[in-house]
């Protein structure tokens, strides 16, 4: 905990004696930063051992978003460490708005789109809204406070902070650069991931379909294939591998061999080339749009086996079949 208090202290993370971190010790109990200690000067007393449920005597040393860390760590099992800052250019970038959606690749695979909740008092007090986000992205904003990120370590949490500060000084860069050239250029209408406004896509299947049922299988199998612009970019980066998912609960196993983009055959190989697994909510809210698959496999949610460098060069058509399992949704 010091060293990574040494380290956000150092990366311009925080400043002056803003900021919380803590770990998970066991279900019961968490340690934590002191209140008004600062990050980068951390000593042993300045780290509270304090429970979960807030009946330690060490709780009114505690930092004052104890109750938020105590909250993330009784609803998110799988949460071991939460960091907290009040990083300068992500703040100033959701005092205005309330998504970020980087355009640069590495922070794209870690982060997902960055979402946001509202925050009306200088500690959190109503921890729910936090956690519903959490179960979509590790990293969240809250508006006019700070960042908050979970992970299975503290490095994790840092990872996270720090990419999304970094993405958004790119994005404030970028933006300033555009300025000058739109001076003499027509504005263009862009998206929140500065792409151009087009209509939206069709083709979602009209029903739902029980997860990774025999139905759900043929109809993804059917909307890839027909789909013309992963024909294109299937032929064009000749992706030709065997992709396998996998349910945790069950072991159960669907695999997909692609010849140039198109799904020549499906199975259930679980030595397939590369193999995704993940718990059953997991795959729920990637194919309900919530979570992205490249983001959940950064962020540990999901599990990739395979060489991750090979499957990156194929990043159009993946991102393509992801977007095209989506329409196919289930109950």
């Amino acid at each position: 905990m010091m060293a990574i208090g040494r380290l956000l202290w150092e990366k311009g993370l925080v400043s002056g004696l803003n900021g919380n971190i803590s770990v998970r010790a066991n279900d019961a109990a968490l340690l934590i930063t002191a209140h008004a200690s600062c990050l980068g000067l951390l000593q042993e007393k300045d780290i509270l051992a304090v429970s979960v449920e807030g009946s330690s005597p060490a709780d009114e040393h505690a930092s004052t978003e104890k109750f938020l860390h105590a909250e993330i760590y009784k609803h998110c099992p799988h949460v071991k460490a939460v960091i907290h800052t009040h990083t300068v250019y992500t703040n100033a970038y959701f005092l205005e708005n309330e998504t970020f959606a980087s355009r640069i690749f590495e922070a794209r695979f870690h982060l997902g789109d960055v979402q946001s909740v509202a925050q009306t008092t200088p500690s959190v007090t109503n921890a729910e809204p936090v956690i519903e986000r959490l179960k979509e992205n590790n990293v969240v904003v809250l508006r006019q406070h700070g960042v908050v990120a979970v992970g299975h370590d503290l490095f994790d949490c840092f990872i996270l902070i720090q990419a999304l500060e970094e993405a958004i000084k790119t994005d404030a860069i970028s933006r300033l650069y555009a300025r000058e050239r739109m001076t003499s250029e027509q504005p263009r209408l862009q998206t929140a991931r500065g792409e151009p406004v087009g209509p939206p896509e069709t083709g979602e299947s009209a029903r739902k379909f029980k997860l990774f049922s025999q139905e759900q299988i043929e109809e993804i199998v059917r909307v890839v294939n027909a789909d013309a612009q992963m024909a294109e970019l299937g032929e064009k980066t000749r992706m030709t591998m065997d992709l396998a998912v996998q349910l945790n609960e069950t072991g159960q196993v669907h695999s997909f061999s692609f010849q140039n983009g198109r799904i020549a055959g499906v199975g259930h190989d679980a030595d397939a080339e590369f193999l995704i697994s993940a718990p059953e909510g997991v795959w729920r809210a990637v194919f309900k749009r919530q979570i992205d698959p490249f983001v959940a496999t950064t962020q540990k949610k999901m599990h990739l086996r395979g060489d991750f460098a090979k499957i990156s060069k194929w990043y159009a058509p993946c991102s393509r079949i992801f977007e095209l399992w989506q329409r196919v949704p289930v109950e």
